[in-house]
């Protein structure tokens, strides 16, 4: 128990810190005119956490403010699209739809790729239990090879929103113009401009990374489950050693090449 008459010490300091959160609390006043080096150091250390909680918070307003206009406008059902897989050289594209609530404000959602992997599992948490709808669209390598990774994308996208539960009244997708009849908004970098889109990013990269997981144990020799399919050493050593698998994209040139170096020394 803390005794009011004498000084608090150092780790008494940090407890009470630990509990404070509003920067106009008069307790931090008296901890500022402790001239004790562990108890600046200790209030140092809670002033660089609020200012980076409260940078987070003012990134969560800023990423809202499409979503906030669409609301604005009558809009009740905004659904953020993004889609993940474009660039790997085996495995499918990833899209997914994401409807939040208005009162949506979990701090952290960014663009999944600036995110580590404990953090987008986390968020892919959060975002499950939190979230209106989330609707998930696949297209595999057949889909890749046949309409090109750009179309195969658009194609994700679409059937992202057709597996929406509920009917979105408008959209918000990443750098695309999908053909729907919804009003839509094509936002270049929107993964890190919408919270929406950031959600559905971080939704299409664990689905997918968790694809790629599977694919390994079934294909192993390649490092999907390190590589998510993208080009990389070990990738390109199986390919030159085991051959392409069924999830490679033969429309890809290192695919290719190895397909016709397997089957010209047959």
């Amino acid at each position: 128990m803390i005794d009011a008459n004498k000084p608090l010490s150092i780790a008494e300091i940090k407890k009470v810190l630990q509990t404070i959160t509003d920067p106009s609390d008069e307790r931090l006043d008296a901890f500022r005119l402790d001239s004790r080096k562990g108890a600046l150091t200790a209030l140092n250390s809670w002033e660089r956490k609020i200012e980076k909680q409260q940078l987070k918070e003012m990134k969560l307003q800023e990423m809202l403010v499409y979503e906030k206009r669409a609301w604005s406008h009558g809009k009740k059902l905004v659904a953020g699209i993004d889609e993940v897989g474009r660039g790997p050289l085996a495995g499918p594209v990833v899209s997914a739809a994401v409807i939040l609530p208005k009162d949506f404000n979990v701090i952290g959602i960014n663009d999944s790729k600036q995110l580590s992997l404990a953090k987008r599992e986390e968020l892919f948490e959060v975002i499950q239990s939190e979230a209106l709808a989330i609707g998930i669209g696949i297209k595999d390598t057949t889909v890749i090879d046949q309409v090109n990774i750009y179309e195969a994308s658009k194609l994700a996208m679409i059937e992202a929103v057709e597996q929406l539960e509920v009917q979105p009244d408008h959209l918000l997708i990443d750098a695309m113009k999908l053909p729907l009849s919804f009003p839509q908004e094509s936002i270049i970098k929107g993964d890190a401009k919408s919270v929406s889109i950031a959600a559905a990013s971080i939704i299409a990269k664990v689905t997918r990374d968790r694809m790629m997981e599977e694919y390994d144990s079934i294909y192993p020799g390649y490092g999907f489950s390190k590589n998510a399919g993208y080009g990389t050493k070990e990738h390109l050593n199986g390919l030159d050693q085991l051959g392409v698998t069924p999830i490679h994209r033969h429309s890809f040139a290192p695919v290719r090449e190895a397909y016709r170096q397997q089957h010209s020394s047959l």
